[in-house]
C-alpha cells in the first residue's frame, strides 16, 4: 500500500480520480456485496427488541465470545487465570480483567482467533483518540456488517442512504502538495462520494468546498464533525450557497450547541451525531428526537467509576465496551479512554436502546496553520508509526511545534525525520518542528489525554 500512495502522488489528478473510482467499486463490493443484505436485515428485527430481548441476545453472544477468546485467542489463553476462564464461561463480566490499549497496540496479532484464517481481511490503523497507535483486523463478513450497521442505525434514522450522493471529511491525504488550493478532493464515482481533503480547509479554499457539493449532487456529509463546523463557519462569512441537503452526520469529535447550530444553518438541514470507534466495540447513533442510543448488538458498554463499580445514570465515568458484532479479533472489556454519562430520562422515540446523556472530552483543538488553514484530527500523524507508544502535537505559534513522543526502544532519527516530513506535508515547509522524547506524556485533571494542544487562539 505504502508503494501505491508513492506512486499515486506524482500522478494527474484526473488519473488520481480514475483510480479512486476504480478502487471504489471494489471497496463498494467488500462493503456492500455478498451477505451484506442478510446483516442489515438482521439489524432492523432487532431494532424493536424489548429489555428482555435484547437482555437475551447479549447473554447468549457473550457466552458465545467468551468461549471463542478462551479456546482460540492466544492473548486470553494466556493472560486469564483459571479462575477467569470460569467467570468469562458463566458470562460473569464484572468479574474479567479491563483491556488496556496498549496491549492491542504491542501485538495486535496475538488477539486473532487461530481456529479461523480468513481468506480476505481488512487492516485499519488509527492513532486513537488517545494518540496511541492502533491496528485493527476485520474480516469481509465483519466490514459488510459495520456497514450494514451505519445504514439502518445512522444513516436511516437521519433520512438518508449510502445509495445517495455523499461528501466525506476523513484523515486519509488525497492531495499531498499542502500549498493546492484548487484540487482539494477525489471523487469516488461508484459511491457517488466526493472525498474532501481535512488537510486544506481554510477560507480561500472555501469557495471549491461548496462548488464540488453542487457538481456532483451531494445529498447529505457525513465525517468529521470540526472540519463540517469550519466549513460551515466559512460559508456563513462568505454568503456561499449549497445546494439542497438532507442531513450531516458527524463522526470522530463531540457536536457541541455553537457548532450544531452553525452547521444547521450554514448546510439548512440537520446534523445528527455519531460516537463510534475503529474497532467497531461501540456504536451510539442519534435517533429523530435528538438522543444518542448505544446499539446493544454492537457492544456490552460499561460506564465505570475509578474503583470499578457502575455508574448511575447520570453520573460520569470511565467507557468500558464489550465488542459483540466482531469475533475474529475478540475485545472483552475495553478500556476506550472516554467519559461518558448515561441519561436517567427514556427517549419518546420508543426504542429499547440505553442512551448516552453525554460523552466529555473528544473535541480536539483545532491545529491553526500559517496561511489561516484549520486542521482537525491532527494526531492521524501518529498512524503507521510503530515506534511511538503515544505522542501529542502542541502548537505553540502559528508556526511553531512541538511534539512530544514515547518511544519504542527502536526509536531513532529516521522517526523523528518521518514526524517532522508530515507536518510539513499537512501545513507547509515554513513550519518549525522540535520533536521530543519524553518518558511520559500527563493527563488532563479530568483523567484525560490530549493529543494535541494549540495555544494560538
Amino acid at each position: 500500500m505504502a508503494k501505491f500512495e508513492r506512486i499515486y502522488r506524482w500522478l494527474p489528478v484526473w488519473t488520481q480520480n480514475l483510480l479512486v473510482s476504480i478502487y471504489g467499486r471494489y471497496w463498494h463490493w467488500a462493503r456492500f456485496g455478498g451477505n451484506y443484505q442478510q446483516h442489515e436485515d438482521s439489524y432492523r428485527q432487532r431494532e424493536g427488541f424489548s429489555d428482555d430481548e435484547w437482555e437475551a441476545w447479549q447473554k447468549k453472544r457473550l457466552k458465545d465470545l467468551v468461549g471463542i477468546c478462551v479456546r482460540h485467542v492466544p492473548y486470553y489463553k494466556k493472560a486469564w487465570s483459571q479462575e477467569t476462564w470460569q467467570a468469562a464461561l458463566k458470562g460473569e463480566l464484572s468479574a474479567l480483567p479491563l483491556l488496556e490499549k496498549t496491549a492491542l497496540r504491542q501485538d495486535s496479532g496475538q488477539f486473532l482467533r487461530q481456529d479461523q484464517k480468513p481468506l480476505i481481511k481488512f487492516p485499519f490503523h488509527t492513532s486513537g483518540s488517545t494518540g496511541t497507535p492502533i491496528s485493527v483486523v476485520y474480516t469481509l463478513s465483519e466490514l459488510r456488517n459495520s456497514l450494514a450497521l451505519r445504514e439502518v442505525r445512522s444513516a436511516n434514522w437521519a433520512g438518508v442512504s449510502f445509495d445517495e450522493p455523499r461528501a466525506t471529511f476523513s484523515g486519509r491525504i488525497i492531495e499531498h502538495d499542502p500549498d493546492e488550493e484548487t484540487h482539494i478532493y477525489r471523487y469516488n464515482r461508484p459511491e457517488k462520494q466526493i472525498y474532501f481533503s481535512a488537510f486544506h480547509l481554510k477560507p480561500e479554499t472555501a469557495p471549491r468546498y461548496v462548488e464540488a457539493l453542487w457538481q456532483h449532487g451531494t445529498k447529505w456529509l457525513t465525517g468529521y464533525a470540526v472540519s463540517y463546523y469550519l466549513l460551515a463557519k466559512f460559508i456563513l462569512a462568505q454568503g456561499l450557497q449549497v445546494p439542497a441537503l438532507k442531513a450531516v452526520i458527524t463522526t470522530s469529535e463531540k457536536v457541541t450547541p455553537q457548532m450544531r447550530e452553525t452547521m444547521q444553518q450554514a448546510y439548512g438541514c440537520r446534523v445528527f451525531e455519531e460516537y463510534s470507534t475503529v474497532e467497531n466495540a461501540l456504536f451510539a447513533s442519534e435517533c429523530e428526537a435528538g438522543r444518542l442510543h448505544v446499539s446493544p448488538d454492537v457492544g456490552i458498554v460499561e460506564i465505570l467509576h475509578p474503583d470499578g463499580s457502575p455508574c448511575l445514570p447520570g453520573e460520569g465515568g470511565e467507557v468500558v465496551t464489550t465488542c459483540l458484532a466482531r469475533s475474529y479479533q475478540p475485545l472483552v472489556r475495553f478500556r476506550l479512554g472516554d467519559l461518558a454519562a448515561w441519561d436517567p430520562e427514556p427517549c419518546p422515540c420508543g426504542r429499547n436502546m440505553p442512551v448516552i446523556k453525554e460523552v466529555v472530552g473528544r473535541i480536539e483543538d483545532v491545529v491553526t496553520g500559517p496561511d489561516g488553514r484549520q486542521l482537525v484530527r491532527f494526531h492521524g500523524i501518529f498512524v503507521d508509526q510503530p515506534n511511538v507508544v503515544k505522542g501529542q502535537i502542541i502548537q505553540e505559534t502559528l508556526d511553531t511545534f512541538s511534539v512530544r513522543v514515547v518511544p519504542s526502544p527502536n526509536f531513532g532519527e529516521t522517526d523523528v525525520e518521518n514526524i517532522i516530513q508530515r507536518m510539513k506535508q499537512r501545513l507547509g515547509d515554513n513550519v518549525q518542528v522540535v520533536v521530543e522524547t519524553v518518558s511520559e506524556i500527563p493527563l488532563t485533571k479530568a483523567g484525560k489525554f490530549r493529543a494535541v494542544i494549540s495555544k494560538v487562539r
